[in-house]
C-alpha cells in the first residue's frame, strides 16, 4: 500500500503544482481586462467569464509594444517616455534601477544568467550552484584587488530569492550545464540531477 501511495503521489504532485502555477499566472495576466470597458468584458458579452482572455490580451499588448518600439517613431516615443519618468522624483530612481536590471536580464546580447557556476558558499568546503551576472563596477572595482566576478547564489527551492556575491574569478568554476538544467537541480533540492554529460570544465 505504501508503494502504491508513493507512486500515485509522484504522479499527482507534479501535475497539481503545474496546474496551480499555470492558474496563478493566467489569473494574474487576466487582470489586464480591467483596462477595457466593462461592456466588452467576456462576462458581459457571453454571460460567463472566459479564463485566459486577459492573458492573451497581455501577450498581444507586449507584442504590439515591441513592434511599435522597433521602428523610428516608436524609439522616439520610448525615449520621450524615459525622459519624462526620469524627471519625476522617487519614480526616476526606481524606474532606472528596474530598467537596468530588465535590460541586463532580457537583452539578447546580455550576459546575465548565461552561465551556471560552482562556488564555495556559505563556507570553504561547502559547494553550491550560482549564476554569473557580470563583473563588479563603479567605485567597488577600485576596492577589490585582482580579477573578480559578480555571481547570484539562489536559494532552494525558490530561486527567485538569494544572495549577490563578488568573488575572485579563480574561485569560480564554470559548469557544463545550461541555466535551465541548473535551475531544475536547485528547485528539486538536488533530486533532479543534470544529464550525465554535464561536467566541470574550466575556471571562468
Amino acid at each position: 500500500m505504501k508503494r502504491y501511495f508513493i507512486t500515485g503521489l509522484l504522479i499527482w504532485v507534479p501535475l497539481v503544482i503545474t496546474v496551480w502555477v499555470l492558474s496563478l499566472i493566467v489569473n494574474t495576466l487576466d487582470q489586464s481586462l480591467q483596462l477595457l470597458p466593462e461592456a466588452v468584458h467576456p462576462k458581459n458579452l457571453f454571460g460567463f467569464a472566459i479564463p485566459g482572455v486577459g492573458a492573451l490580451l497581455t501577450l498581444a499588448m507586449i507584442l504590439f509594444t515591441g513592434l511599435l518600439a522597433a521602428n523610428f517613431i516608436g524609439q522616439k516615443l520610448v525615449g520621450w517616455w524615459d525622459k519624462l519618468l526620469s524627471r519625476i522624483p522617487v519614480v526616476n530612481s526606481v524606474y532606472k534601477a528596474v530598467k537596468q536590471v530588465s535590460d541586463t536580464l532580457f537583452a539578447p546580447n546580455g550576459n546575465a544568467f548565461r552561465k551556471a557556476l560552482l562556488v564555495q558558499y556559505p563556507r570553504q568546503g561547502a559547494w553550491t550552484i550560482a549564476f554569473l551576472t557580470g563583473i563588479p563596477g563603479g567605485d567597488i572595482r577600485n576596492h577589490l584587488r585582482g580579477d573578480y566576478v559578480s555571481v547570484y547564489v539562489p536559494t532552494t527551492p525558490n530561486p527567485t530569492s538569494g544572495f549577490f556575491l563578488m568573488m575572485p574569478r579563480n574561485d569560480v568554476v564554470e559548469l557544463d550545464m545550461t541555466v535551465d538544467e541548473a535551475l531544475k537541480y536547485i528547485i528539486s533540492m538536488g533530486v533532479v540531477a543534470p544529464p550525465a554529460h554535464a561536467r566541470v570544465v574550466t575556471h571562468t
